[in-house]
């Protein structure tokens, strides 16, 4: 066993997020990628004074959180950067501490940033700059799927389009002339391909829109609408569908998608935040938009997985520090 892999065996790491899905795949993504043991915090949610201690860089750590401490934090999401800064300071520096996305404040405490393109940081020693965004699915992960659900699907037929459906984002609601351009596309899709569909809903998509989906394709015997009960088949679409479609709601749904190099047709919400990062996708060649010129034609292509380049990082960091190597 080389050195590195003995490292990463015996690494402990603590994912420290503001507790929404996309915040906690990021940061678990990347711990999970470094260390095979890998715990999981909550920030808590505090008033004004934290915040006074957000900005004056005097985070505390939270009752229960207490030694040993972790060779590694990866924090998600603002409100949770105060805490790693302040595990790392409790730790005597010893332990690592990298923050996902950008912390806005204190940038220079953390050993790296792991921020997106569209965020406003250049990159040098301490910000790696992503395409997309970091994940939790791992190739493991999806071979595990791929078999729970290949005798599920395989009834829907082949080429299999796999859809995966967000929901409201902040002054963007996912309307019903939405959810009806969404059903015109996909019902041409299906026709233009001659395959299946499997559609999985979010937590987030609206009800209504749940049900619209799931009322357009009730009589087709070639599709599948997760109702959300039962076991969530998002990880089994990804790893049986010829092709993804996804919202553009999410970016974590997104960067999914496209790391698994099959062709990434994009349902454009059009959402102000994500345009920058959907447009770059698509100007890559990393995606199609649904519905566009090139809507028939997504190429397979290399994988984009940031999730990798990312713990790559990390770890020589760490190798850097204890002189492992190899």
């Amino acid at each position: 066993m080389s050195a590195a892999r003995e490292l990463q065996r015996t690494m402990v790491a603590w994912a420290l997020t503001t507790g929404e899905a996309g915040m906690r795949s990021q940061a678990r993504g990347l711990a999970q990628a470094v260390a095979s043991q890998v715990k999981e915090f909550t920030a808590p949610r505090q008033g004004p004074r934290a915040w006074l201690a957000y900005v004056l860089g005097l985070g505390l750590v939270p009752p229960g959180w207490g030694p040993p401490w972790p060779d590694l934090v990866v924090s998600c999401g603002r409100r949770a950067a105060p805490f790693a800064r302040a595990i790392k300071r409790a730790s005597g520096g010893r332990t690592l501490a990298v923050h996902v996305q950008d912390p806005r404040a204190h940038r220079g405490a953390f050993d790296l940033i792991v921020a997106m393109d569209h965020d406003r940081l250049a990159a040098g020693p301490r910000v790696m700059k992503i395409a997309t965004a970091l994940h939790d699915i791992t190739k493991d992960r999806l071979v595990e799927a791929k078999q729970s659900w290949a005798p599920r699907l395989a009834p829907l037929g082949r080429p299999l389009i796999g859809v995966a459906v967000g929901g409201d984002l902040r002054g963007r609601p996912f309307r019903m002339e939405d959810a009806e351009r969404l059903v015109r596309s996909l019902k041409d899709h299906q026709a233009r391909s001659g395959g299946g569909l499997a559609i999985t809903p979010s937590r987030r998509t609206p009800p209504a829109v749940r049900a619209r989906l799931m009322a357009a394709f009730a009589e087709d015997p070639h599709a599948f609408v997760w109702d959300l009960e039962g076991e969530n088949p998002y990880a089994g679409i990804l790893a049986l569908a010829d092709r993804l479609v996804v919202t553009t709601d999410s970016v974590s749904m997104v960067s999914e998608a496209v790391a698994t190099g099959k062709p990434v047709e994009l349902f454009d919400l059009e959402f102000g935040r994500h345009r920058s990062f959907v447009q770059r996708l698509v100007d890559q060649g990393l995606a199609t938009r649904l519905g566009g010129a090139s809507a028939g034609q997504p190429r397979q292509r290399d994988a984009v997985d940031a999730t990798a380049l990312a713990a790559a990082r990390v770890l020589g960091l760490i190798q850097m520090r204890t002189g492992a190597s190899g």
